[in-house]
């Protein structure tokens, strides 16, 4: 499985944000793209799916910017990757609304893609902002 670029992405501007929480900071698009050495437009339109999955909050105006909308240890990395929209299942059968594969009664292999694909979620799930190690940053 690949992880997709506006996944990372996404990812890296949470932890940003993460850190400058705990300062009581704002973030301004250009202060997060610049430190995460993300293309300002790109990343704008990947805070645009964050804030509409309530996980930032955004201030306009001088002095505006980017917050978490919840605690770190309330938002999970699978919450990130879901509101970015990357998530969509290991192999093809197993993608939204492709779940009746035409092999699906005689494949033994689901079952495996299926499991792995629970794992990943479950432990996608388990890892909280709160649990990055924001002091190992160079």
């Amino acid at each position: 499985m690949k992880i997709s670029t506006k996944s990372q992405y996404g990812l890296r501007a949470m932890s940003y944000l993460t850190e400058k929480n705990e300062k009581g900071k704002v973030s301004s698009l250009n202060e997060i793209a610049e430190a995460e050495n993300i293309p300002a437009d790109y990343l704008e339109k990947i805070m645009g799916n964050l804030r509409e999955s309530n996980l930032v909050e955004s201030k306009k105006g001088a002095g505006g910017g980017y917050t978490l909308a919840r605690k770190p240890k309330k938002i999970s990395v699978k919450d990130i990757i879901d509101a970015v929209g990357e998530m969509e299942g290991l192999v093809e059968c197993l993608k939204e609304g492709k779940r009746n594969c035409k092999y699906e009664k005689h494949c033994v292999v689901k079952v495996v893609w299926e499991k792995l694909e629970k794992s990943l979620y479950s432990t996608l799930e388990s890892i909280k902002l709160s649990d990055l190690d924001h002091s190992n940053k160079n």
